[in-house]
């Protein structure tokens, strides 16, 4: 019966109207559009969503609970493995997890987990004070976690349930990591939703404070032997941006994705009402074809610009969430597939004209499983435009390395934790992007999780 139930549509912006401003996208289902979308849900015995979702959380569970019409029991039951339903709900690339495995998407259209989750969240934040949790007696001892993106939080969040004193230390003057830096308003909506996720988190008694550059202002040994923390957890994240190492990268009107993204979601460069400085050209490249390439190009086209993706595989390869590539589409962004930039045009004046590009065409798989772009000769080509912006990936910034003893790094600066965050060095505990490189919020919050699992089994056993 269930099956025969076709997926619940979810209600979006005009794709023309949304392309012009930096509301939400995505509306997200009502109460009845939630309880038709929760009725599809089979209940599986040996659910498969839970196996592939990096937190392992219930998912069946609190669908039933939200099907029965009891939310707050679907939150509840979110609350148990999730600190950040509302977040998750909005950027996890459930298409390849719960989703991807729910057993409805063999024949028919998978059960739409991660909207329902994002129901649950924001029916949390509506009833915060319903829903608040009870402060943990504190156990006497003290943790420290640097950084405030999702790894941070969920591990602070679980520290403290368990009765730890816990201090986050966050390099910027505004709480959330990746999820106020770089991902735009219009798909996470700052102010209603990344700031009362972690007001709950505060909630729990987590201390927050911002303007610390760990490293710089205060070392880790300093807070390990002069402050009192007996553990130190490193989720500090990836923001050292990549670039092609190709001619004219230098010139004016280059930059990362980072930079670009941190000046329009955290400085909110694209609101008139503030004088941050951001290059508004008229034709834009973005450089990548991951979540970052998509968040910088819909960006750039909602500043007003002409904006274009340049990608050297073929759609198919793209590592950006299936929604993400159709939303752009949608908002009238161009792809150019199989084209590889070679070098950055500029004039005189050392500002950028174009860039040169080359045709690919796709090989041999390469050690990724996928297969490999392959050069087309006399296949150059130039591609007017006044800006480029390189989404290329990122990497940890080297500073806690280069100023923490026995902390060892790997080849592209990540630090080495093992799948509980333990690090080379005792007491020192490490997760998320600062570890893996850049990667999901989802796999953050997990690592954070296995963490402070960790760190309470380390205090214990001292």
């Amino acid at each position: 019966m269930a099956v025969k139930i076709p997926r619940t549509p979810v209600r979006e912006q005009d794709p023309q109207v949304r392309a012009t401003n930096f509301e939400e996208v995505c509306y997200g289902y009502n109460a009845e559009e939630a309880a038709l979308e929760a009725s599809r849900c089979l209940n599986c015995p040996r659910p498969r969503c839970v196996q592939a979702c990096p937190v392992g959380l219930n998912i069946p569970g609190f669908i039933k609970a939200l099907h029965e019409g009891d939310t707050a029991g679907a939150a509840a039951i979110i609350a148990q493995d999730s600190s950040l339903p509302s977040v998750c709900g909005r950027v996890c690339p459930q298409e390849s997890q719960c989703e991807g495995s729910c057993v409805l998407g063999i024949k028919s259209e998978p059960v739409a987990i991660g909207k329902l989750e994002r129901y649950v969240g924001d029916w949390k934040i509506a009833h915060s004070a319903e829903c608040a949790d009870t402060l943990a007696p504190r156990n006497g001892h003290k943790v420290a976690v640097i950084g405030s993106g999702p790894s941070g939080l969920a591990c602070a969040s679980d520290l403290a349930r368990l009765g730890y004193e816990v201090k986050i230390f966050e390099a910027l003057h505004k709480v959330g990591g990746v999820l106020v830096y770089g991902i735009p308003e219009f798909r996470l909506p700052k102010e209603a939703i990344v700031a009362r996720e972690v007001d709950n988190v505060r909630k729990l008694g987590v201390e927050i404070e911002t303007d610390v550059v760990v490293g710089r202002t205060i070392t880790i040994d300093q807070l390990m032997d002069d402050e009192g923390y007996e553990a130190v957890f490193i989720g500090s994240g990836a923001g050292l941006p990549r670039f092609m190492g190709i001619p004219g990268e230098n010139l004016n009107g280059v930059f990362s994705a980072n930079e670009y993204l941190t000046r329009a979601n955290l400085m909110k460069a694209y609101d008139k009402d503030y004088d941050t400085p951001i290059y508004e050209g008229k034709r834009i490249v973005v450089v990548g074809g991951g979540n970052v390439a998509m968040d910088a190009v819909r960006t750039a086209k909602r500043m007003g610009a002409e904006a274009f993706i340049v990608y050297r595989r073929s759609e198919a390869e793209l590592p950006a969430r299936v929604e993400e590539v159709h939303h752009a589409k949608q908002e009238g962004i161009e792809f150019r597939m199989l084209t590889n930039p070679v070098a950055v045009l500029g004039d005189e004046q050392g500002k950028v004209t174009g860039i040169e590009c080359v045709r690919m065409e796709l090989g041999e798989p390469d050690e990724s499983g996928r297969r490999r772009p392959v050069e087309i000769p006399d296949s150059k080509y130039t591609l007017e435009c006044d800006t480029v912006i390189m989404a290329l990936g990122t990497s940890p910034n080297p500073l806690i390395k280069h100023t923490t003893a026995g902390l060892d790094t790997n080849r592209k600066g990540c630090i080495v934790a093992d799948e509980q965050g333990r690090t080379t060095r005792p007491g020192i505990f490490a997760g998320g992007d600062a570890v893996t490189g850049a990667a999901t919020v989802i796999l953050a919050m997990g690592a954070g999780r296995k963490a402070a699992a960790a760190i309470h089994e380390y205090i214990s056993s001292k």
